[in-house]
């Protein structure tokens, strides 16, 4: 793609990045068979390519439109057009910088502002969360009242909130046996609130299999949250490995490198926790899964994988979690039309909360054609969004660490499991 930048513009390192990105860009178009948005909106404005446009022409003329702004918000940031670009465009930086560039200088009207901080601050605060969580079930009791804007957060926020477990402090789980490996656990934050019992199912199946696991002070918000609404997110500490069960979270540690090059204070930091950064299923893949228990073998319950958008287009992790599963003794199934997104991306289904649930729906009907008895997938996002499904919808790390010597997931009961058989 042909850019027009100025000499000055230039001068600045993000345009700069950007202008390489867009020059990379040769409109071919196959990325709009594979954008969510698009499929579902058919609008030109609301694919990768004419997003690209809209990004050139508001940093080449230093000006930006309500019009713009709509179709980047609409921008899932699934990364899905990454995966099929065959030119190797970096959409992800792309849309990045032009969310960063909005924010800086379009004026949202005050309701958006609002909501957007509100959430920045909530979500990446467990203690603030946790709270929320409590004042949104007693709110719901009076949904018709409120504003058609809130109406769709009050939905996705669960009936109870899960206690706050031991694990979540700071402290080491020895390995079981010899130690193969030291790592540090991204405890998170959403998910620690919202299902603490993955973080516990990661402990249990990581020091299983030869992990000392670390839970480090200020291991709580990574940034991604933040990040989805385009502010600066802060750096973390790792040891031999920065293990995240988050697959959202773990494409943006994974970027750190990249995204604080310009800050002396952390950018050589940044590089080294981005290059240690793994999701949990690359450090189980590497470790080796144990023996899985008879009762899964003998049964070997369906499971669908619902690959997070994050994990497989954003990190390029596609069968690994799949070999896993079917290592454990379940029998994975792909969903149809895997590689679209199920709506949630970060604060998107709050955001954006129509679409969102136009792609929910999608993506529930898919996983329903599978046949599947559970449903799982890489991301708390995920999980969140896909709640409403007839059948379970659980963490990975969940089914490994039960399927090698865990306790049943708490989402599951002996009798719903010897049912579905």
């Amino acid at each position: 793609m042909r850019t027009d930048f100025t000499a000055e513009q230039l001068a600045d390192p993000e345009i700069a990045e950007s202008e390489k990105v867009l020059r990379t860009c040769t409109h071919c178009g196959f990325c709009t068979a594979t954008c969510p948005t698009y499929v579902l909106l058919g609008d030109e404005l609301d694919s990768p390519r004419g997003r690209i446009y809209l990004i050139k022409e508001m940093l080449g003329n230093n000006e930006v439109t309500r019009d713009t702004v709509k179709h980047i918000d609409r921008c899932l940031s699934c990364l899905a057009c990454m995966t099929t670009c065959p030119s190797g465009v970096n959409y992800m930086h792309l849309v990045d910088h032009a969310r960063r560039w909005i924010e800086k200088n379009f004026h949202r009207p005050s309701n958006e502002r609002g909501l957007r901080r509100i959430l920045g601050v909530i979500l990446s605060r467990p203690a603030l969360f946790r709270i929320a969580l409590r004042c949104a079930v007693l709110a719901s009791l009076f949904a018709r009242f409120l504003p058609s804007r809130l109406v769709p957060l009050l939905a996705l926020a669960p009936k109870v909130t899960p206690p706050r477990p031991a694990t979540d402090r700071r402290q080491v789980f020895p390995a079981e046996g010899a130690r193969r490996m030291r790592v540090a656990l991204r405890a998170g934050c959403a998910q620690r609130v919202l299902a603490p019992e993955i973080n516990e199912a990661s402990i249990l199946l990581l020091t299983r299999h030869g992990c000392e696991v670390v839970v480090t002070r200020g291991s709580g918000c990574c940034g991604a949250l933040v990040h989805h609404l385009w502010e600066r997110e802060r750096a973390s500490v790792g040891l031999d490995a920065v293990v995240i069960n988050a697959s959202g979270c773990g494409t943006t540690v994974k970027d750190y490198g990249f995204m604080l090059r310009e800050d002396p204070a952390y950018a050589e930091k940044a590089a080294r926790i981005g290059s240690l950064a793994r999701d949990v299923t690359e450090v189980v893949g590497t470790l080796g899964l144990g023996k899985p228990s008879n009762t899964i073998t003998a049964s070997r319950p369906r499971v669908a994988y619902h690959s997070a958008c994050s994990l497989q287009h954003g990190q390029g992790i596609h069968a690994g979690p799949k070999g896993l599963l079917a290592a454990a003794g379940f029998e994975p199934l792909d969903v149809p039309e895997g590689h679209l997104c199920c709506g949630s991306a970060g604060t998107y289904n709050m955001l954006q909360p129509v679409t969102a649930a136009a792609l929910r729906d999608r993506k529930l009907a898919n996983i329903a054609a599978t046949g599947a008895d559970f449903v799982a997938t890489g991301n708390i996002g995920c999980i969140t969004q896909l709640a409403t499904s007839p059948v379970p919808v659980l963490h990975t790390v969940e089914f490994l660490d039960w399927a090698t010597g865990g306790p049943t997931p708490k989402a599951l009961s002996a009798n719903q499991f010897s049912r579905r058989r």
